[in-house]
């Protein structure tokens, strides 16, 4: 699996640290991912990995169904539609 957010297909960055010298050495910028569950377009669950900054947003939409594995399923929002 690609380092990549499934929704907003959002890759790492690339570019060079550098130092007071100006010394450039090659870095990258990761990605903070998540595996979750979400409802797609037809109300089926859906498992994806997405950024942490798509999950806020998806939280905030009410799409979210389970997060943390180790525990019982939590829907997160009102789903009453």
């Amino acid at each position: 699996m690609a380092k990549q957010d499934q929704i907003t297909k959002k890759k790492r960055l690339t570019g060079n640290s550098r130092s007071h010298a100006m010394n450039q050495n090659k870095r990258v910028w990761n990605l903070n991912l998540q595996k979750v569950k979400i409802y797609d377009e037809n109300n089926q669950i859906k498992e994806v990995v997405v950024s942490a900054r798509t999950l806020k947003g998806l939280k905030k939409n009410n799409k979210v169904v389970r997060m943390d594995y180790s525990k019982p399923a939590k829907v997160y929002g009102n789903q009453s539609k």
